[in-house]
């Protein structure tokens, strides 16, 4: 197996191998020590906040006064909750969808927080309109979508809505950086 996996790597053509995970940023190859050091953080959460530290680092322009990681990290938890742990309901309405999400305790608020705050956000984007609510156990999204989308939406379901057109990784540099993203 080791040697079919080296023979793979030397008949890669150089391009894909610049973009492997043994090159460098600027194409080139890596050396034996640099490509044998290890890449990954280990968690998803934990690498997200990585890479904005790593960002707020860089910037000479940050604001260590109003930076807050630990609300990156409730957030990052609150997507952990709702991802994992909500339980969804899907029913069409006119137009569109509603999806009523319910959990327990901190996935309940969680659901909550992320629900309201990502209709606030995407109402109107790409002609989509959202209307949160909550509920007793959560919250209730209706979506409606132009007719054209309305095959889309059905496939999304209520995780892939979230994901839609939010540009996440700035909106997580936002909340580090101490701006309020949904606003």
């Amino acid at each position: 197996m080791l040697r079919f996996a080296f023979a793979f790597i030397m008949l890669m053509p150089l391009q894909a191998l610049a973009q492997s995970p043994h090159a460098h940023h600027d194409g080139m190859p890596m050396s034996t020590a640099e490509a044998s050091r290890p890449t990954q953080p280990g968690q998803a959460a934990f690498a997200a906040i990585q890479e904005i530290v790593e960002i707020l680092e860089r910037d000479p322009a940050t604001d260590w006064s109003r930076v807050d990681i630990e609300a990156l990290r409730q957030h990052l938890i609150d997507m952990n909750n709702v991802t994992l742990s909500a339980k969804v309901k899907s029913e069409p309405v006119e137009g569109g969808m509603r999806y009523i999400v319910s959990g327990e305790g901190a996935v309940r608020d969680s659901i909550r927080r992320m629900t309201i705050a990502h209709a606030a956000t995407m109402n109107g984007a790409g002609g989509w309109t959202f209307k949160a609510s909550e509920t007793a156990d959560g919250a209730a999204l209706t979506v409606e979508v132009p007719q054209a989308d309305a095959g889309e939406l059905r496939a999304l379901g209520f995780i892939g809505v979230l994901t839609r057109g939010m540009r996440h990784q700035e909106h997580h540099l936002m909340i580090a950086r101490g701006a309020d993203p949904h606003h």
